[in-house]
């Protein structure tokens, strides 16, 4: 997905857009920049691959030669930024977090005219941002192209722009991601994580609305574009992507999993589907705050019979290649075998998304000689690839498990019940559950309910975006 923070003050500010920055790193792996600038010198840019490095040791040697009052950063899934874009509205700095499925279309409608080219990867693809800038662009000026940047856009896309001392920050149309302002003596700064400004002495100020553009200035912020539309914020920022100690919506990170987990449990006793077992553990690191919350209402331990080890692979998706991938998560998951050996296990992943590292879960418990391992998830089935915003790098939807196994079990007839699929009610639920224990060995499997996660949440249900499960927008 992706991260952006900026400030602008009275005083220096890299080091705060420096560790502002790193601490969106939980949200992407691929690239990271900083643009800082100074009434004197002007714009200083610096992008970095940070696939295998993480932000802070790349950017830390550049921290002498980065000197302003104003500046944003962005930690990038996909394209490198922030840009520097010169144009009829002058020279500013973009950085766009979103997802553009119109790309091609747009290039053909907007540019097409033999006047206009991009500079395209090696795959020929465009840079979004650079397409972003090229679409603000089109009109006179910037907060118009910002609107008609997010109006043409198919997807989503919240953007940053600092011209001078001043920033543009434009919440998507839908709300999809968050957007915050906080505040201290100096100035101000914006942020999707909270805890990231509150580390760094800011207090909470504002939190934009859906469809919203505000301009910020070391003095203070002002809404140029009101907040309007249906907001569908990102349901996985609560269940996945978001820090622990993050709030959106007025809604704790970490308090949603504890409940959730939960609610699960809750659920489960209800149902009489609740295994007995020795042990409840949470896949590292966001399955366990939703164990223990699970362990909490079902009255079973909560235990660690693995561990995550993380000094040098702190994130199992870091590496492109699929195969690396699978071997990392392998080798950074270290048991515990004397939490393990003769003991029924429950485990609870955030989410199962292609359930490639799953196995390789389960055989090495049952290797360090594991009685029974049981697995839920704390989202229900994932039925959908995100259009919205970049959430993974699934390429069709027969890379989602789920969508894999309604395929093995039924083909293409299969395809026109996902909704019955979806719901473990169901003859064809119970059959794509048992499916899934039979190819990953579980002693037996669970999802949480839409609705389950929706209560976990708790803000109003038509505010949360769940497309990835019911298809719904």
């Amino acid at each position: 997905m992706g991260g952006f923070f900026g400030v602008t003050s009275k005083k220096d500010c890299v080091l705060d857009v420096y560790f502002g920055v790193d601490y969106h790193s939980h949200l992407g792996t691929k690239r990271g920049g900083m643009i800082i600038y100074d009434s004197e010198k002007g714009y200083t840019r610096q992008i970095h691959n940070i696939e295998k490095t993480p932000f802070r040791t790349k950017f830390e040697k550049d921290l002498d030669d980065l000197k302003g009052c104003s500046g944003i950063g962005c930690i990038s899934a996909s394209d490198p930024q922030p840009l520097m874009v010169r144009s009829h509205l002058g020279l500013y700095a973009i950085a766009m977090v979103g997802l553009i499925r119109n790309a091609d279309d747009l290039i053909k409608e907007y540019f097409s005219d033999h006047r206009h080219q991009f500079m395209a990867m090696s795959s020929g693809k465009v840079n979004d941002i650079e397409l972003t800038a090229a679409l603000i662009n089109q009109k006179d000026d910037l907060v118009s192209g910002i609107c008609h940047a997010r109006d043409v856009i198919e997807g989503s896309a919240t953007i940053i722009v600092l011209q001078g001392d001043t920033m543009y920050v434009a919440r998507d149309k839908a709300g999809r991601l968050p957007v915050l302002i906080g505040k201290n003596a100096d100035g101000h700064c914006v942020s999707f994580e909270s805890f990231v400004y509150h580390k760094l002495e800011y207090d909470d100020e504002y939190e934009l609305g859906p469809n919203e553009v505000v301009r910020v200035t070391a003095d203070g912020y002002e809404t140029l574009v009101p907040a309007s539309g249906k907001m569908k914020v990102c349901a996985f920022l609560w269940a996945y992507y978001g820090y622990p100690n993050s709030n959106y919506e007025g809604m704790n990170v970490e308090v949603m999993r504890y409940n959730n987990g939960a609610i699960m449990a809750r659920d489960e006793k209800a149902n009489n589907t609740l295994p007995d077992v020795d042990c409840v553990a949470g896949i590292p690191d966001s399955g366990l705050p939703h164990a223990i919350g699970y362990s909490a209402a079902c009255g079973k331990p909560f235990g660690r019979p693995f561990i995550k080890y993380t000094p040098t692979w702190s994130r199992s998706f870091m590496p492109t290649n699929q195969n690396v991938r699978n071997q990392v998560a392998k080798m950074k998951q270290i048991p515990v075998p004397e939490l393990i050996a003769d003991k029924k296990l429950l485990l609870i992943d955030d989410s199962i998304v292609r359930g490639t590292q799953l196995r390789e879960t389960v055989d090495f418990l049952f290797e360090a000689k594991a009685k029974e391992v049981h697995m839920r998830s704390a989202c229900p089935p994932i039925m959908y690839s995100c259009k919205y915003l970049n959430f993974s790098s699934n390429k069709s939807e027969m890379d989602l498990l789920t969508r894999r196994v309604v395929q093995e079990l039924e083909g293409n007839e299969g395809q026109k019940h996902l909704e019955e699929y979806a719901d473990p009610k169901t003859e064809r639920g119970q059959c794509m559950l048992s499916h899934i224990c039979k190819m990953m060995g579980f002693n037996s499997l669970g999802f949480q309910s839409l609705e389950g996660m929706i209560e976990a949440i708790g803000i109003d249900p038509e505010k949360i975006c769940t497309y990835c499960w019911n298809g719904k927008e």
